[in-house]
């Protein structure tokens, strides 16, 4: 007979796998899939174009549409530079609360539902509950896409999806959509003392960004006063590089950011903003000089999120949390409603201990999401 364990001891096996971004999650998929399979339960992967990583997908319960997905990422941010008082990927406790690297964000909650596999059989389940691990969610969600599409093709269409990233078991409705950019400005150097012949990338930079920035000032004027924080879409530039020396003018400039939008704003409509304002300074520098430029590369892209629906009232009536919570970081929630799935993020722990060095969850945060995914059974089973 398979042995069950608590979300305690699930919680210690999966930290100890160090499925940081930069490496291979394969050998935590492959415990999972071990797992599942001694309590009966059949899963996939969906792997990346590597072979190196892969999501999972699993189904307990009939093979019916109205299920409900339990989401979680695999993946984990790295630990290098961080002063942890003890092993990152060996779970620790101490003055109630479990210490190690992704306990929170958000092995926690994945600990919650592997747990509760046992019981989800038992429980004899009118509808199914879908088990969903994704791959690379820290890089840019750049995993959940193919895992969506994957588990619509293979299962019955499920009612609901509650992505647990950790939000204190407060039921969060909102998310703001996000674009992570790049862009490369080829200048043409002359001797700064003859600069109307030449085109300064660094300087062409510096105006891009001074659009940017203008654009943000304006959508902050104009942005009826909401819930978010701030409550208006956010650019962003964290890195630049440029230029050779100060009496030439910049060949090359580099500058990189993201752009943060309110959900019931389009990525794409900023994103394309941004493009043809850097197609129309590109212009004017190619009439001073031909070959210089602005080019964007997107380094990911995220669609938002607004609850309504299924997802919001069922994770309501589990929680009994009935206020409005929205977040600005990122979560996989918004691909799973831009695929027309009704979509809630609800999950134990605090973002606010995300990434940081001796990340934890407490031990009645992670009660909470254990009581919260048993509830859950109990609802599809009744």
């Amino acid at each position: 007979m398979p042995t069950a364990c608590s979300p305690r001891e699930m919680l210690a096996r999966l930290v100890a796998f160090a499925t940081i971004s930069a490496r291979s999650n394969l050998d935590l998929v492959g415990f999972v899939e071990a797992y599942l399979a001694d309590h009966g339960v059949a899963s996939f992967r969906d792997p990346d174009a590597t072979g190196d990583k892969a999501s999972l997908v699993a189904m307990v319960g009939p093979a019916t549409e109205g299920g409900v997905v339990l989401s979680g990422h695999t993946d984990v941010v790295p630990v290098e530079g961080q002063p942890w008082t003890g092993d990152p990927f060996t779970l620790s406790g101490r003055d109630g609360k479990l210490f190690g690297r992704g306990v929170c964000d958000m092995k926690g909650f994945l600990a919650c539902a592997l747990a509760a596999v046992p019981a989800m059989q038992a429980a004899r389940l009118r509808r199914p509950i879908i088990l969903a691990l994704s791959r690379d969610e820290e890089i840019g969600c750049v995993g959940a896409a193919p895992m969506i599409e994957a588990l619509l093709a293979a299962l019955p269409r499920p009612e609901a999806v509650i992505v647990g990233e950790p939000s204190e078991m407060r039921v969060v409705t909102g998310q703001k959509g996000s674009w992570g950019f790049r862009a490369r400005v080829r200048g043409h150097e002359v001797h700064s003392s003859l600069l109307p012949t030449g085109v300064s990338a660094v300087m062409e930079a510096a105006g891009m960004i001074d659009w940017m920035r203008r654009a943000m000032d304006a959508a902050a004027r104009a942005t009826p006063p909401n819930e978010f924080d701030p409550p208006y879409t956010t650019i962003h530039v964290g890195l630049i590089a440029g230029g050779t020396a100060n009496n030439i003018t910049a060949r090359d400039c580099s500058f990189s950011g993201e752009l943060r939008c309110l959900p019931d704003e389009s990525v794409a409509v900023w994103r394309d903003r941004m493009l043809a304002e850097a197609a129309r300074r590109s212009a004017a520098m190619q009439a001073i000089r031909p070959g210089t430029g602005i080019v964007f590369e997107t380094r990911m892209e995220l669609p938002g999120f607004a609850a309504s629906g299924p997802a919001e009232a069922l994770a309501r009536a589990l929680t009994g949390d009935n206020g409005r919570h929205v977040v600005s970081y990122q979560t996989e929630a918004g691909h799973f409603q831009a695929r027309g799935l009704s979509t809630v993020i609800c999950g134990p722990g605090s973002i606010a201990q995300a990434h940081q060095p001796d990340e934890f969850i407490t031990e009645d945060q992670l009660a909470a999401g254990s009581a919260f995914v048993h509830r859950l059974i109990d609802r599809l089973a009744a």
